[in-house]
């Protein structure tokens, strides 16, 4: 199996196996799953956004949460952040590269969940019924 080298002494698989429960790619998995990952990298496909009008953007997160997130996002190389030495200062949040990558099946993703809420919320109303 191919490795690369993450860090001193640490190497990784080139690419993961999600059915192994001890392949770090879980993580990955489990940080792209997030309803608010999902949103926020929606949100900076249409271009860089500062936090405040991320949140409005975004509507329904609260700051912490939000900071949470994009913290994590940047953590993992997905979010770009940039503070300018200004005052009042001034932080803009970016997608890089790798977070840009995600565009594409997370719009899909966006899409089917539009087109097909309906029929879930019918099926989940008529299960209801069903079991009382």
């Amino acid at each position: 199996m191919e490795t690369i080298k993450v860090s001193a002494g640490t190497s990784l698989p080139t690419r993961g196996d999600l059915r192994n429960p001890d392949c770090p790619s879980r993580e990955a998995l489990d940080r792209i799953g997030s309803k608010w990952s999902i949103l926020i990298v929606l949100t900076l496909a249409r271009g860089t956004h500062r936090f405040s009008a991320l949140r409005d953007s975004l509507g329904g997160i609260t700051a912490k949460v939000l900071t949470a997130n994009l913290r994590s996002l940047e953590h993992d190389g997905l979010v770009a952040r940039t503070v300018y030495a200004e005052v009042p200062p001034r932080t803009e949040y970016t997608l890089t590269p790798l977070g840009a990558t995600l565009i594409e099946p997370f719009t899909a993703i966006r899409e089917w969940a539009e087109t097909h809420t309906a029929e879930i919320h019918r099926n989940r109303t008529t299960h209801a019924d069903r079991t009382g």
